[in-house]
């Protein structure tokens, strides 16, 4: 069976695969927090998931490497398990390479040092940062509650090779 062929998923199913998402919200938050002050629609805009953020912020400071756990477990024990259904491993997958972008900018902006490039430049850059997370994971999340696979140019097709 394909994944253009598979069944509609379960509600179970799309709240499953809309959990990962919360890594790269959490991971793209400090970039948004400049833009959140200004403008606090973008604050509201994360309210729903306030409570997962909160959790997961508590337990990323309390256990060491919780982040570098959570992506294990999730590559070993979803992605790569074939008993669950290809639209979580598909959701999950999706998320993690999101992080993993954000992690890769975020690094980029740690070597920019905002007195030699600018301050405005910087805050620029990361509120773009912030912006993108924050499309990219809103529209994942829309199609993922309707069933459907949430199409992102370059790295949904990275995410169909993973995902088998």
């Amino acid at each position: 069976m394909t994944w253009s062929s598979s069944p509609n998923p379960t509600i179970l199913d799309r709240i499953l695969a809309a959990l990962p998402y919360i890594l790269p919200v959490t991971a793209g938050l400090p970039y948004g927090l400049q833009l959140i002050s200004q403008f606090p629609v973008f604050g509201f805009l994360l309210l729903p998931l306030s409570p997962l953020i909160a959790v997961y912020g508590t337990l990323e400071s309390t256990i060491p490497f919780f982040g570098l756990i959570v992506f294990f477990a999730l590559i070993l024990l979803v992605v790569r398990n074939e008993n669950i259904s290809r639209f979580i491993r598909f959701n999950t997958m999706q998320a993690i390479l999101l992080s993993i972008i954000l992690a890769v900018f975020s690094l980029i902006l740690s070597l920019l040092d905002p007195s030699l490039f600018g301050e405005l430049l910087f805050s620029t850059l990361s509120n773009m940062l912030f912006l993108g997370m924050l499309i990219s994971v809103g529209y994942s999340l829309v199609q993922t509650f309707r069933g459907l696979y949430a199409e992102i140019p370059t790295i949904s097709e990275a995410v169909h090779m993973q995902v088998r």
